[in-house]
């Protein structure tokens, strides 16, 4: 089963993929994992994305969709999920012929969606492991006592520079402008379905689990 995750910054996408890639076996296909993944490969696609990355540039459509080609003809697993891809419409109709090219089908565009305050409070508290990634939150989930992550044991936690209420914002703002038309393009395919980001996480991965069973 493949499907895309949609959803605003802290809407919870990372965190669901996670569980997905664990107890499903799926595949999790990051744009950003990929790009690192890909400019320390040394494959000559590995080679393209160094040397535009080198020189600050944006990273391609095309070479995008080649690196999720690459990955679409290796080892599927469970399936995959598109985490940050497509983010535009040119994208969704690039990944859609890529699909058919490799004989693959998108089986559900999940949108966690979220209220802009309620996201705001949550992102603007939130700080990681910086070994595993494992998530904290002021309010909801402090750091514990002794300082070290629950999940590795590690002692270092970093927050995001842009973790703040205008910079969170602005951040929203263009996700929504990019991602709009997509909520229209995959509601018309009979595709979108969405789910509440901000219920607890158990509640969320249930009605994940709902949809793909």
């Amino acid at each position: 089963m493949n499907i895309i995750l949609l959803g605003p910054p802290g809407a919870g996408k990372g965190t669901q993929a996670r569980t997905l890639v664990e107890e499903r076996g799926m595949i999790q296909l990051s744009t950003g994992d990929m790009l690192r993944e890909a400019k320390d490969s040394g494959t000559e696609m590995g080679k393209r994305v160094a040397d535009v990355m080198a020189r600050g540039e944006l990273v391609t459509d095309e070479i995008v969709i080649g690196l999720i080609r690459e990955k679409l003809e290796g080892e599927n697993g469970g399936g995959f999920i598109f985490d940050g891809f497509p983010r535009t419409l040119a994208q969704a109709d690039a990944l859609d012929a890529l699909m058919a090219e490799t004989g693959q089908t998108l089986d559900a565009v999940i949108e966690l969606s979220v209220e802009d305050d309620a996201l705001v409070a949550r992102i603007t508290g939130r700080s990681t492991c910086a070994n595993c990634g494992e998530v904290y939150h002021d309010v909801t989930k402090p750091i514990p006592a002794d300082g070290k992550c629950t999940n590795c044991g590690g002692t270092e936690f970093k927050r995001r520079a842009d973790d703040n209420e205008d910079a969170l914002k602005n951040r929203l703002m263009e996700y929504y402008k990019k991602t709009s038309p997509l909520l229209g393009f995959y509601y018309a395919k009979d595709m979108l379905k969405r789910v509440d980001g901000l219920a607890p996480m158990a509640e969320v991965k249930a009605s994940i689990a709902a949809i793909l069973d």
